[in-house]
């Protein structure tokens, strides 16, 4: 049995928090950053820290911007491989995010050396290249620090034309809001780490989070596609409150359309979550107002950390259609209109009928 394969090294047990839950609290989170100093804030920057988007972009001449992000986190699941897959798989996303085209990444790692062996180590970074071949990109470097948990990530470059940069302040009173992937994977993970989640579910989780966003650039071309982001550690609706209050707009989802993942809805219903979640809504819960009646398990799906994500696009009525072909042409089946934008009315950011 090679040490990738043994059963007595499990990944997330040497993690606190695994995925996009372990994201810094989005309420502690903000407070840090009120803190930091802005800096040059040069004319080129089309996209700063500004709204809390995606990633930077940078212009470079009148048809190429380009797009800066980094992401990394400690394990969500025990297969080192597929941790290394699902770690690059996000860490790209927030390139399509906003319409990019990824060129090259940095990868960045951080392994407890005297607890893992180097085999489990390259198969992490065995993940994230598999991953990256995928995406027809380059690693093309990076950096690794010996620390007390894995951790593993990438830094992302990538090219957009500036015409088709999506920020996730843009969205336009009426628009519609269409989500490309289920939600579910914190709760799912969360079974994992109790040793609930059996094969299938496993499968399951694997499959969404290792599914490329690259629809993110076909998605920026279509005309009245306004905003997009990626939903990810702040849940749905941490991600949408982002496009709410950038675009100083509420928001009301149609509860019942809102894609999951079938075996999520079933441990949700047990009663599992993570801390994350529970985070989450204690950091933008009173800008959410829930229709009654709204069990604690739909509360947790509404705010679950998402890892890998699907792409939150919100668009005129009339692109609605171009929109889910584009989703359903590169595999995003589930993909569905969740929701709309309208103007805001008092602090409540975002309506859950």
């Amino acid at each position: 049995m090679t040490p990738a394969a043994d059963p007595s090294i499990r990944l997330t047990q040497f993690s606190h928090g695994g995925g996009c839950g372990c994201k810094i609290a989005p309420g502690l989170l903000a407070e840090i950053l009120s803190r930091a100093p802005q800096g040059v804030v040069p004319p080129q920057l089309l996209v700063g820290t500004e709204t809390s988007d995606d990633a930077a972009v940078y212009q470079l001449n009148a048809t190429q911007a380009l797009v800066a992000t980094t992401d990394f986190f400690t394990p969500i699941v025990d297969d080192a491989y597929d941790f290394g897959r699902i770690a690059a798989t996000n860490a790209l996303s927030d390139i399509y995010a906003m319409g990019g085209t990824p060129i090259l990444a940095l990868a960045l790692v951080g392994m407890p050396i005297a607890k893992l062996p180097p085999e489990v180590i390259g198969r992490v970074l065995e993940g994230g290249a598999a991953v990256c071949r995928d995406a027809g990109i380059p690693i093309a470097g990076g950096h690794s620090i010996d620390v007390l948990e894995p951790i593993y990530g990438l830094v992302g470059i990538g090219l957009v034309d500036p015409r088709h940069v999506r920020r996730n302040a843009d969205g336009q009173a009426g628009d519609c809001l269409v989500l490309g992937k289920p939600l579910g994977v914190g709760i799912l993970s969360a079974a994992l780490k109790k040793g609930q989640l059996d094969a299938a579910g496993y499968a399951q989780m694997v499959a969404v989070t290792t599914q490329l966003n690259r629809v993110g650039g076909d998605l920026a071309r279509i005309d009245g596609v306004h905003a997009m982001t990626d939903v990810t550690g702040f849940g749905l609706a941490g991600h949408l409150l982002e496009i709410c209050r950038g675009s100083q707009l509420a928001a009301t989802l149609d509860w019942p359309a809102v894609p999951v993942l079938p075996v999520a809805r079933h441990w949700a219903d047990q009663g599992v979550a993570t801390g994350a979640s529970a985070r989450n809504w204690a950091a933008y819960g009173a800008e959410v107002a829930l229709a009654a009646p709204r069990s604690a398990a739909d509360q947790a799906l509404l705010t679950d950390p998402q890892t890998s994500g699907g792409l939150l696009v919100s668009c005129s009525p009339a692109a609605v259609p171009a929109v889910l072909q584009a989703f359903a042409a590169a595999g995003f089946g589930e993909a569905a209109a969740i929701g709309r934008l309208h103007m805001a009315e008092g602090p409540v950011r975002l309506h859950v009928a």
